[in-house]
């Protein structure tokens, strides 16, 4: 059985830094694709950032590239999400998703697992 349990959210000021962890269990994730996504208050849920588990190849929405980055360690088996530069419109609750393709994606139809989710609070 597929866990993904998120941890790291919390409030932060404009401008400070956070790392979001996703912490996978229950098989092997060597042709997964791992992703972010963030539910804001009275928003859809939208794409972060995935990475392709076997190569450690990303992709980013136009939102946060150049401020978050998307990592793994496969001996850990987690992936995080280095978020720096944070704005009070990146307040969300984030989530972490694995879908069963080798390659990178942002829709959330092609992620098969979800964890919880963590709240990510940016005062202004």
């Amino acid at each position: 059985q597929v866990q993904l349990v998120e941890s790291g959210g919390r409030l932060v000021q404009a401008g400070g830094s956070l790392r979001l962890s996703c912490a996978a269990s229950g098989r092997t994730f060597s042709s997964y694709v791992m992703g972010w996504f963030r539910r804001a208050p009275g928003k859809e849920r939208e794409f972060v950032a995935a990475i392709t588990w076997s190569l450690g190849t990303t992709y980013y929405a136009d939102s946060v590239k150049g401020r978050f980055t998307i990592s793994r360690d496969n001996a850990k088996n987690t992936v995080y999400l280095q978020m720096n530069s944070l704005k009070p419109e990146d307040t969300a609750v984030y989530y972490c998703a694995a879908g069963r393709l080798p390659y990178l994606t942002s829709m959330d139809s092609n992620y098969n697992y979800w964890g919880q989710g963590t709240q990510v609070t940016v005062s202004s």
